[in-house]
């Protein structure tokens, strides 16, 4: 415990020094711990340091971690590719959805959302950098797919998300996350009254990601450690 506490207190210092730097000291700053190669222990331990919402990117190795931890108060968040045949028990068992990009995914979300279980969570991943390989839909889609969103009764749009290519350069990497801000702030659908996240930013550049505007960062070896050179957050 000794390890990720002291990670956390790290990761901690440096969002708050990233928030005075740019400006953002009254900003709400949420740190979501991706977990996805992580034991169930290890994520008991991350919660006895205080982190409470952990991000899953595939939902076999996720469903046993979430049933071993139900005695905790933890949010779980789904920010790996959805499959449609994975859809009911990512409904039935996450709380967020950052990686919608299609209106199939998106109504089957909606039908299988239990009733008692509220609204789910959702953002739209955006391909900001129009990369052929990664998932996520063009910012010329937004409008009319966030449109189709807000007709579902069971998901509640809540913002974008967006994974930029990796950038070494602090100055690069603000490009995207420039254009996701400014995507993100011109194109609040009509109807849409949760519309308050921003999920961007890794290990590698959520100092970055703050200096633009994210509300929400995905960190996972900052606060874990490296895992087999897998990147990983």
């Amino acid at each position: 415990m000794h390890s990720i506490s002291n990670h956390l207190a790290d990761v901690q210092k440096r969002v708050a020094q990233a928030a005075q730097r740019y400006g953002r000291l009254h900003d709400p700053i949420r740190v979501i711990a991706a977990s996805k190669t992580q034991a169930t222990d290890t994520i008991r331990e991350a919660a006895a340091c205080g982190i409470t919402e952990f991000g899953e990117n595939y939902l076999n190795d996720a469903l046993p971690k979430i049933e071993a931890l139900r005695d905790l108060k933890l949010q779980w968040h789904f920010i790996g590719a959805i499959q449609s045949n994975k859809t009911r028990a990512i409904a039935h068992h996450f709380q967020w959805v950052q990686t919608l990009d299609r209106a199939k995914i998106a109504q089957r979300l909606s039908d299988q959302r239990p009733d008692d279980a509220g609204a789910l969570d959702v953002l739209i991943q955006i391909n900001i950098d129009d990369e052929p390989q990664k998932a996520g839909i063009a910012p010329a889609a937004l409008a009319e797919f966030a449109a189709q969103l807000l007709e579902l009764p069971r998901i509640r749009l809540r913002g974008l998300m967006s994974i930029p290519h990796p950038e070494i350069d602090p100055q690069v990497q603000r490009i995207a996350f420039r254009r996701m801000r400014e995507l993100f702030e011109r194109a609040k659908p009509a109807g849409a009254t949760h519309w308050d996240t921003l999920s961007m930013g890794m290990t590698q550049d959520f100092e970055t990601a703050i200096a633009e505007g994210a509300t929400m960062i995905r960190i996972g070896t900052a606060l874990f450690g490296p895992r087999g050179g897998r990147r990983d957050g």
